[in-house]
């Protein structure tokens, strides 16, 4: 299967998963609180539904990892990575900065991946070896020569367990400015060179698997807290960068506690 084959289909997954969200936005819909109390709506199960349809015609024998329906033939090398509403708070509060997140991993690895904001009408598509581009038009991170120039961004502080907040903080004090909220919305911006850096802990494999390709296809950089390749293995402690010679910094902002 063509590279070119993959990225028609993650396109036309997220056509379908956006006719699924678009009738549920700021209307009336379900909610219910998942196991670990974060929500989920009709929307989220629709817009998942409606992939895992047409990957089922399209691509039977690939593996599909989505967030609300579980895995599926998860011993075949490529897999399919879907959450259908990425940032349910903000679709909840009628924010347009939720995100359906599409990804291929090949052997563990991702090769592909979509950021797609169905009400805004804005898709980034990154891809290895194709520079990412946002509604076909390329886009690029911007240079940051240093933290005290930086634009941070992070969904919540109630996202950070423990001390890891408090490490957080360190870092955004360090900045010249942070921004709450967006979710993956705000690694899209990172990628169009609005935001420098974007730092997260605890997060999935579904929440972190299409972010990569869009990151790095724009010239920044994804990695762990210690600077390590995220793998699906990873605990989810998530550095996006837009100018990867900022990684230093943001890693020693991170490794200091406010009391020292």
């Amino acid at each position: 299967m063509s590279l070119t084959d993959d990225l028609a289909l993650a396109q036309a997954l997220a056509d379908a998963a956006g006719a699924a969200i678009r009738p549920f936005f700021r209307a009336p819909y379900e909610i219910e609180a998942k196991t670990d109390a974060s929500p989920v709506t009709e929307a989220d199960r629709a817009a998942e539904q409606a992939m895992r349809r047409l990957i089922e015609a399209e691509r039977p024998r690939d593996g599909i990892i989505g967030e609300e329906f579980g895995a599926v033939r998860e011993a075949a090398s490529r897999q399919w990575v879907l959450d259908p509403i990425d940032g349910t708070r903000s679709f909840i509060a009628g924010r347009p900065i939720f995100g359906t997140l599409i990804a291929l991993m090949q052997d563990g690895w991702p090769v592909l991946g979509i950021i797609d904001q169905p009400i805004s009408g804005e898709r980034w598509v990154g891809a290895v070896g194709h520079g990412t581009r946002l509604n076909g038009e390329p886009v690029t991170t911007r240079s940051c020569r240093a933290l005290d120039q930086a634009i941070l961004a992070t969904t919540g502080p109630q996202y950070f367990p423990g001390h890891s907040a408090e490490h957080f903080s360190v870092l955004g004090g360090q900045c010249r400015d942070t921004i709450w909220g967006g979710d993956c919305y705000n690694y899209a911006l990172l990628a169009t060179g609005h935001v420098d850096i974007v730092v997260e802990a605890g997060l999935k494999l579904h929440d972190i698997a299409a972010l990569i390709p869009v990151v790095e296809g724009a010239g920044g950089q994804m990695c762990d807290w210690r600077g390590e390749p995220l793998t699906q293995d990873c605990e989810g402690d998530v550095i996006a960068l837009g100018d990867p010679a900022r990684l230093d910094d943001v890693i020693e902002a991170l490794s200091h506690h406010p009391s020292h």
